[in-house]
């Protein structure tokens, strides 16, 4: 049996990012994800932003003051950063390679332009882009979630609207139809329990 032979038998762990513009719905879809008990590493992103209501810290995010964030960024601890809608976010490096290294597949919630940017480190990196059924629907979802200023929210349809534009750089798009979570969350299983039977299997390197 040669090194390909065994790699089909014995699939190696994924780096799968979970992305899409505002509104569509990740942060419940992953929490749904983890309700169910889906063997998947969650990495938590690091953030500057402020903490909302119901949030927990270590939880949904790190959060991180602006010079806790920079230490981070100058010791090279992250993956990938970015601004945010005047925020930083940012990707715990060790985090991720530890959980590669147990075996387990990894999970990212990050944002359209990180993904991008995840893509050109790991190419192997496996990118779902996460929708809704149409523009008016993502817009509705904003408006009606009331977590912005009336700019904030001007912005997040503005930069919304630019992100669905780029939905052709990912390998899949699946729709989160309201009140439907669990149907995302089917699919997406379904996509990564497809990507394990792949005859050439992705190899994961940080």
């Amino acid at each position: 049996m040669n090194e390909t032979d065994f790699q089909i038998i014995h699939p190696q762990p994924l780096l799968i990012v979970i992305s899409g513009p505002s509104g569509v719905g990740k942060d419940t879809v992953l929490n749904r994800m983890q309700e169910r008990g889906l063997p998947f590493h969650f990495v938590v992103t690091a953030t500057t932003r402020a903490k909302r209501p119901n949030e927990i810290n270590g939880k949904d995010y790190f959060f991180l003051s602006s010079d806790e964030f920079a230490h981070m960024i100058e010791s090279n601890e992250l993956l990938e950063y970015a601004i945010v809608y005047n925020d930083y976010k940012g990707i715990p490096k060790q985090q991720v390679r530890d959980a590669l290294a147990s075996g387990n597949d990894v999970i990212l919630r990050i944002d359209v332009q990180g993904a991008a940017t995840i893509r050109k480190l790991v190419p192997n990196t496996v990118l779902i882009f996460l929708t809704t059924e149409s523009e008016e629907d993502m817009v509705d979802r904003l408006q009606t979630r009331r977590t912005e200023t009336p700019e904030g929210l001007k912005l997040r349809i503005a930069t919304a609207r630019q992100e669905l534009k780029r939905a052709h750089e990912f390998d899949y798009a699946v729709i989160n139809r309201r009140e439907c979570v669990d149907e995302t969350v089917d699919t997406i299983h379904a996509i990564i329990v497809a990507e394990h039977h792949r005859v050439l299997q992705r190899k994961v390197t940080l």
